[in-house]
């Protein structure tokens, strides 16, 4: 009862009416709102600060994320500001007032992306938001959003329709009615001098690595039926280093702690760890790494956004929608579960790359 009260009184004071016109009027500042914690849905999103840019190239975009996921895109060549939502911080006075500052700007258009979730939090700020127009998800897969009538523009999505649609092609689904699109869905993660140091730093700690092949893998998940087994990650090691001979590194953060610790103890090599850093930092060190092995995670995004090759394991989730785009990336999928995958389809799959490497470095 109290929940209806609620609802009725939200909607008497900050419903605004449907605009059904699919014209936008080349606005010149952009506030999107994506501040919910999912690494991957985020940069799935990239499709859409691209589009925007591409259509508007003289916009400015200022992004509102979550403090997990912020350096995602705070280097970013599509956006122009990142303001970090935390919501921690909201009862303290300086932080709600800069909060308040932020969105009472001029905006001429308020945008909140939908991958697999309607957020009310990311919805009410984008009401909040002094813009003459916000453009916001009605249903997402027969769900209705209750709270569609904050946003003057709405839009019906559904994956169901597409089934095996990628979440970079299907985020574009809330512009395309208003003509805003792209044909580049590649995700982006921008890393800058600094990063790359970094990187080169952390590689050029491990012995003489000329003419030596460097993979990367990342062998956690914050999903545990998204991981495949550790044992079998250092089985594959084991049969690539008998071939290949090449430098291992693993990437990762605290949370992955014990599953690092098992294989660092398990392994007969010396595999070091690029620990707790920055997105654009990973990238960055992926970005000098002849192939990436990883699970389904937000990594496998970070990674996704470079060049390298890369081999992405699936268990439960469907590869159509959450692989990275690109001709060199790669996944394997047996059934919903990841265990299923065996070492030597991986190991064939890594045999297969590094001879297309060589045929076209041959050229």
């Amino acid at each position: 009862m109290l929940q209806d009260y609620f609802y009725r009184f939200i909607r008497k004071i900050l419903s605004v009416p449907e605009n059904k016109d699919r014209k936008i009027t080349n606005p010149d500042k952009i506030l999107i709102v994506r501040q919910h914690n999912q690494l991957g849905d985020l940069l799935a999103c990239i499709s859409v600060f691209r589009a925007l840019k591409e259509t508007y190239p003289e916009c400015k975009i200022t992004i509102i994320v979550s403090l997990a996921n912020y350096t995602a895109v705070t280097k970013n060549k599509f956006i122009d500001e990142v303001f970090i939502f935390d919501k921690k911080r909201l009862f303290t006075p300086g932080y709600l007032y800069q909060l308040y500052k932020l969105l009472r700007r001029s905006y001429d258009l308020a945008i909140v992306p939908v991958t697999v979730a309607i957020s009310f939090t990311s919805n009410l700020l984008a009401r909040f938001a002094n813009a003459k127009s916000r453009i916001g998800v009605s249903e997402l897969n027969g769900m209705k959003n209750h709270y569609d009538f904050f946003f003057d523009r709405r839009v019906n999505l559904d994956w169901r329709k597409y089934p095996d649609m990628n979440v970079s092609d299907f985020s574009l689904d809330i512009l395309r009615p208003y003509g805003i699109s792209t044909t580049n869905l590649k995700s982006e993660i921008t890393f800058d001098k600094s990063d790359l140091e970094t990187a080169q730093r952390f590689l050029n700690g491990a012995n003489n690595l000329q003419n030596v092949r460097i993979i990367g893998l990342h062998i956690g998940a914050g999903k545990p039926p998204n991981r495949w087994p550790v044992q079998k990650y250092i089985e594959l090691c084991a049969r690539l280093y008998a071939e290949f001979q090449p430098f291992f590194y693993l990437t990762g953060s605290s949370a992955d702690a014990e599953i690092i610790d098992y294989f660092r103890k398990n392994i007969e090599l010396d595999v070091p760890v690029f620990l707790n850093k920055s997105i654009p930092e990973v990238a960055a060190v992926v970005s000098l790494t002849d192939l990436f092995i990883s699970n389904d995670t937000g990594i496998m995004h970070t990674a996704g956004a470079t060049e390298t090759p890369q081999i992405s394991l699936f268990g439960p989730t469907n590869p159509f929608n959450w692989a990275p785009i690109g001709s060199n990336k790669y996944f394997l999928r047996k059934s919903d579960f990841i265990d299923e995958i065996t070492v030597e389809e991986v190991f064939d799959l890594c045999r297969k790359i590094f001879f297309e490497q060589r045929i076209e470095n041959a050229k």
